[in-house]
């Protein structure tokens, strides 16, 4: 059986991005849906690791248009397309 635990960080930045991601628990936000997300199938301290990446990595790239946050409705409305496209996928694989 696999430990649930994270491993300890020293890097201030980690966590800050850990405590950011923490904040994102009752945003509306994408991320914020996606944190509940992974929230609900992993156990909390690797939910936070992974919006924290996200966090870290969204954001930040450099791109030629501003960042926008899309809102909860439209990653919902995303993964709930992903989901259903992988069920298909599954049902015609059988």
């Amino acid at each position: 059986m696999m430990s649930g635990k994270t491993k300890r960080v020293a890097n201030r930045a980690a966590r800050a991005l850990r405590l950011s991601a923490a904040a994102l628990r009752g945003s509306q936000s994408g991320l914020g849906a996606y944190f509940r997300r992974m929230c609900g199938c992993r156990d909390k301290p690797k939910a936070v690791t992974a919006a924290a990446h996200k966090l870290a990595c969204t954001p930040c790239l450099p791109r030629v248009e501003e960042y926008t946050d899309q809102g909860q409705g439209y990653y919902e409305e995303r993964y709930r397309e992903r989901v259903l496209r992988q069920l298909v996928q599954r049902a015609e694989k059988m």
